[in-house]
């Protein structure tokens, strides 16, 4: 196992559509997977998409566990059904140390295969829904800041841009808060 490096914002690596796995229960997902779960878990996240590691795969993995012992690894998953709307304090790997409320289903069915190519299909909600939604945004080339308002998504943006090509944090818009996740 190893860690892999995390994409950071603005790399366009982040905006690339992952493609559908299609060689299941292989020693190289597998290891992939692994790898993707061991690097959540050294930068402390609670989920991770292929995409945001470099690997061009529709591939996530996630552990919402207060003890940090229940990974789930999900293959080509997808929403099927939303409903209600939950606002929910989000971050991400890729954008560190900035969060914001973000608005998103509160409850969802999703479809997804496990790593040895069987289906699985389930309700869920509150963190582990949020968590799902985030980590297929990435596998369709889309941040958690892209969903904020047209107004705060262009600030949030350029001060990272910023931040990025000056390599010194910059202080968000008001409203914005910072963690470390």
């Amino acid at each position: 196992m190893s860690t892999l490096e995390i994409l950071q914002f603005p790399d366009p690596g982040l905006r690339h559509r992952a493609r559908p796995v299609v060689e299941l229960d292989t020693a190289a997902l597998r290891g992939q997977a692994q790898d993707m779960l061991e690097t959540m878990y050294s930068a402390s996240g609670i989920g991770l998409a292929a995409i945001q590691v470099g690997i061009d795969k529709r591939l996530i993995v996630m552990d919402i566990s207060e003890d940090r012992g229940n990974p789930v690894v999900l293959v080509n998953p997808e929403l099927l059904v939303r409903k209600g709307r939950r606002s929910m304090t989000e971050g991400c790997l890729s954008v560190p140390d900035y969060t914001d409320t973000v608005e998103r289903a509160d409850r969802i069915r999703y479809r997804a295969l496990k790593l040895d190519g069987s289906p699985v299909e389930e309700w869920c909600d509150g963190l582990l829904a949020t968590c799902i939604q985030h980590e297929i945004d990435h596998l369709d080339g889309r941040l958690f800041i892209d969903r904020l308002s047209l107004l705060k998504s262009r600030r949030v943006r350029k001060k990272l841009e910023k931040a990025h090509r000056s390599g010194v944090p910059q202080p968000l818009p008001a409203g914005v808060q910072s963690a470390v996740l």
